[in-house]
């Protein structure tokens, strides 16, 4: 599992360094090979964020030379790492920073827990939670519950609806969850 994450980190960097080799600065709108680097790079900086877990969501959409940055975190740093590393990247023009900072609450920070047990303890969904940041990501604000990620099989996906919602103290529970789409091969 290990080996098989550095792979993947490996291949980001080589494409990253590769793009790099020959982007000039801006990255001009409409030039889908430069912006599928620039995205590459963008997915690696935000997945490198220290502070990041399963707590959080963050996405991004590249334009030409804009970043725009999407998401709910619950700490700020996040949020201003999020734009600080990716507005050094080579190609980057503007950062338009969309993250959302949760509001601090004791009892979302118990059902963020509560949730998480729930559904990282089942047997059929335990294997998420084994990596370094896990692909079910749990948002909770004011009680209510967002499950964002992308998950293997549809039955994987209700099955942590079902667990979220069996959370007490929980008011609701949207699934955001995106089923992985079958390898061909």
């Amino acid at each position: 599992m290990k080996k098989a994450l550095n792979l993947v980190f490996a291949a980001v960097l080589a494409v990253g360094s590769a793009g790099l080799a020959f982007a000039g600065g801006d990255v001009p709108a409409g030039n889908p090979q430069l912006e599928q680097r620039l995205s590459g790079e963008v997915r690696h900086q935000l997945a490198m964020i220290p502070q990041f877990t399963v707590f959080d969501n963050l996405a991004y959409r590249v334009d030409g030379g804009t970043v725009t940055l999407y998401g709910e975190v619950r700490n700020a740093v996040i949020k201003d790492v999020a734009e600080k590393s990716v507005k050094r990247l080579e190609g980057v023009q503007r950062v338009d920073n969309q993250i959302e900072v949760l509001p601090a609450s004791f009892n979302d920070d118990r059902i963020r827990r509560q949730v998480a047990r729930a559904v990282f303890n089942d047997p059929r969904l335990s294997s998420y939670a084994i990596e370094p940041v896990p692909p079910i990501h749990i948002i909770v604000k004011n009680g209510h519950v967002d499950l964002q990620g992308v998950v293997r099989t549809q039955t994987d996906k209700d099955d942590a609806f079902i667990r979220a919602n069996g959370v007490p103290g929980v008011f609701s529970v949207e699934n955001h969850l995106q089923v992985e789409l079958p390898k061909k091969g």
